[in-house]
C-alpha cells in the first residue's frame, strides 16, 4: 500500500434514529457530528436511514406479495397463443 493516499480508517458510530439503535465499528466515513459512546470516548457519528434494527427483512415485518394470481392471469391471457 502506498502511504498517504488512503483515507484514515478509524472507529465510527453509525446511528439509526428511527429505531433508536447505534453501533460502533471502524470505517473511513467522516462526519462533523460526534457522540460520546458507552466506553466514555467521543467518536464521529453517521446517521443512516435503515439498519438491521429497522429493515423489514430483519425485523420480520416484511410482506410477501402473492404474484401467483398475476402469473395465472398472464397465462390465461397470453399463454394460449402459439409460438411464433
Amino acid at each position: 500500500m502506498k502511504p498517504g493516499i488512503h483515507p484514515p480508517y478509524r472507529p465510527v458510530v453509525f446511528r439509526d434514529r428511527s429505531a433508536d439503535f447505534a453501533f460502533l465499528t471502524r470505517s473511513t466515513m467522516t462526519s462533523d457530528k460526534t457522540i460520546e459512546w458507552e466506553d466514555g470516548n467521543t467518536y464521529p457519528v453517521v446517521d443512516v436511514e435503515i439498519s438491521s434494527a429497522s429493515h423489514p427483512f430483519y425485523t420480520g415485518t416484511q410482506r410477501v406479495l402473492d404474484t401467483a394470481g398475476r402469473v395465472e392471469r398472464f397465462e390465461r391471457r397470453y399463454g394460449s397463443r402459439g409460438a411464433r
